[in-house]
């Protein structure tokens, strides 16, 4: 990035040298995405983000089914999402129509029958998440996304939390739109993209100029967007080992939370990603927990990852009907190490019976 900071100042859109060098890097970063995501290049659409990227396929979904005359009884669009959805999803479908929303068990993984029932003759689109963002629970995304092909009804995948955290082919699961985001996967803020399907035909989210081939307008940010292709590469090479890796420091995490009196696991037992770990914490507010954590240099969280700024229960753990009030969130990052567990392992107890010790000294 430095470098292309640095040399790489052309418009990729105009034709002289400076701007060909520029276009040169820019389709090199998406070959290089496109290859981490198993899909052709021509169908990676560079955005700013995932929630960009989600706004996007909502948009252009509605939008689709507008043109097609695909309306409700009361002249709406219909969309479908699951009630764990980020609030990405769940926020702009509201925006663009009418919205079913499904339900999901107590680990928050849904059931695809439930997903198939909600479709309607002029449902727009159907949105389901590869891996939850706050409990890790993973989806059945190829099942749903077989029967909304059966249908003949769109289906976009969210792919924040599945990115570099799983195998992920855009070609093998069929979906017809898949976003993601690329700090998640050690690339800069300020970067993702949106997957789109060859040979649909979607209208762009933001209009101006022709840069993503018409698809999404905007100068694209190319030294970004080299940083977001060499932390592609760089997955595609070692992607076994960061599984593993996320896998068994979670896991470790989550083993020793439950040794620790008055805390339970969220999620799915069995279909999860690793590097997640959503705990209820009993008996303490969680902003204490995550001070005393950030005291001990643990940075942790609580709740939805855009909800717990205003101190709103999570919604991901209201829709599973467990405890939304007393989360924490513990995540395992790319650049995690050993000693950062280490540290985590040692400063979680000490947090959480501080802060119950002194519960007890207010109540007497």
């Amino acid at each position: 990035m430095v470098e292309a900071l640095d040399t790489l100042s052309g418009d990729p859109g105009r034709i002289h040298e400076e701007a060909m060098a520029s276009r040169v890097s820019l389709e090199t970063a998406r070959q290089q995405v496109a290859d981490l995501l198993g899909a052709r290049s021509r169908e990676v659409v560079f955005t700013s983000s995932a929630t960009e990227a989600i706004a996007s396929a909502v948009f252009g979904l509605a939008q689709r089914a507008k043109d097609k005359s695909l309306l409700d009884d009361d002249g709406q669009t219909h969309q479908v999402v699951t009630a764990v959805e980020h609030s990405a999803v769940r926020h702009s479908a509201a925006r663009h129509g009418n919205v079913t929303v499904v339900p999901v068990g107590p680990t928050g993984r849904v059931d695809p029958d439930d997903v198939i029932r909600a479709i309607g003759p002029n449902t727009a689109g159907v949105h389901v998440q590869w891996a939850n963002h706050e409990v890790g629970t993973t989806q059945p995304i190829f099942e749903i996304v077989e029967a909304c092909k059966q249908r003949k009804v769109p289906v976009h995948v969210d792919a924040a939390q599945a990115v570099g955290r799983v195998p992920v082919s855009f070609s093998e699961l069929g979906a017809d739109l898949m976003s993601f985001s690329g700090h998640k996967i050690g690339g800069p803020a300020g970067t993702g993209a949106l997957l789109v399907r060859r040979g649909l035909r979607i209208p762009p989210l933001l209009l101006g100029g022709d840069q993503e081939r018409s698809r999404r307008a905007g100068l694209e940010p190319v030294a970004a967007l080299v940083g977001l292709g060499a932390a592609a590469a760089e997955l595609c090479d070692s992607l076994d080992e960061e599984i593993d890796r996320a896998q068994r420091q979670g896991e470790r995490l989550r083993q020793f939370a439950q040794t620790i009196e008055g805390i339970v696991d969220y999620g799915d037992p069995d279909h999860r990603v690793g590097h997640l770990v959503c705990l209820g914490v009993e008996g303490v507010e969680p902003q204490g927990v995550l001070l005393g954590l950030n005291s001990l240099g643990v940075s942790a969280h609580s709740g939805s990852a855009c909800s717990s700024e205003s101190l709103e229960p999570s919604p991901v753990l209201e829709a599973m009907g467990v405890d939304a009030h007393h989360s924490l969130r513990i995540s395992v990052g790319w650049n995690t190490t050993d000693e950062d567990i280490d540290r985590a392992i040692d400063a979680l107890p000490k947090t959480i019976s501080n802060l119950r010790n002194l519960a007890v000294s207010f109540q007497q």
